[in-house]
């Protein structure tokens, strides 16, 4: 699930091995959805020589009118890939520039949607340059069609109706992957109405990562995290954030640790505070 550097300059050459830069800036807004900014731009500047460009937003989501950042369709997610150039026994390689998040949330879009080997390059594009190897501004060019071939896999994203039968289910943990100040709802930006689903517990993703940098933590230490929060002895494990973008963070980490079984509330906080029946609780308790 993970490449390192040297790795990934290894097969640069290999056909069969797929790098997409999927850079996006998310800028929080203190109320709703994150505005987003495409890293297209800059990867017409500098990129790891092969790479093509996927944005999460454009690219990765669903049309406007559903919920925000939202699965795409099984048939989208295939045309795409296919003209991507991606074939089924393909290894695909993403990587950004910046917070981790909105790449491993095209992690998680892909494995959604079937693809077999999709692997994070540790570190982003900064770990790339830290060791010394090569970026370009040349496009790599059209692609021969590829053969991918979507097979969505139903088990990693659930609705409300399965986070609502959650809170009331003590074999399900419902992980939240904000930070403290918005899960207690004492600070932040919140979705409608501040706070959490009742029930929930804090894995804040920004934890999991190394600090001051864009790699994730040792597996082990992956590990104490999740188990110090409860999350690891649950039969089921539910992530939610505020639009699925976050959670798509902790939800890469526990699938790293063989939490493969992880799933992810897709429309998260936005989809629910949008039913005013729905609870949410503040504070510590």
């Amino acid at each position: 699930m993970l490449c390192t550097p040297e790795w990934l300059n290894d097969h640069l050459d290999d056909p069969k091995v797929r790098i997409f830069d999927c850079t996006t800036v998310m800028e929080p807004q203190p109320v709703g959805r994150s505005r987003i900014i495409s890293g297209r731009p800059g990867w017409e500047v500098a990129h790891i020589p092969g790479a093509r460009h996927l944005c999460m937003w454009e690219d990765l989501s669903a049309p406007e009118g559903t919920i925000p950042y939202g699965l795409p369709p099984a048939a989208a997610v295939e045309k795409l890939m296919r003209a991507n150039g991606v074939d089924d026994d393909d290894t695909i390689v993403l990587y950004g520039r910046g917070h981790p998040v909105p790449v491993m949330r095209c992690w998680w879009v892909l494995a959604a949607s079937g693809a077999r080997d999709v692997r994070l390059l540790d570190g982003g594009q900064e770990a790339w340059e830290a060791a010394a190897l090569p970026l370009t501004d040349a496009d790599p060019g059209p692609p021969c069609p590829g053969t991918f071939t979507a097979r969505p896999r139903s088990e990693l994203r659930v609705g409300a109706e399965e986070v609502a039968a959650a809170m009331e289910d003590d074999g399900t943990v419902l992980l939240n992957a904000l930070s403290a100040e918005q899960f207690t709802g004492t600070g932040g930006a919140h979705y409608g109405r501040p706070g959490r689903i009742p029930g929930s517990v804090s894995v804040p993703v920004r934890d999991l990562l190394q600090p001051g940098s864009s790699k994730l933590r040792p597996p082990e230490e992956l590990r104490a995290i999740f188990e110090a929060a409860g999350v690891l002895s649950a039969p089921r494990i539910i992530n939610y954030c505020g639009g699925g973008i976050a959670a798509s963070g902790t939800n890469f980490a526990l699938h790293l640790i063989g939490r493969t079984d992880a799933s992810l509330y897709d429309g998260s906080l936005i989809d629910w505070v949008s039913d005013a029946d729905r609870p949410m609780v503040c504070g510590t308790e």
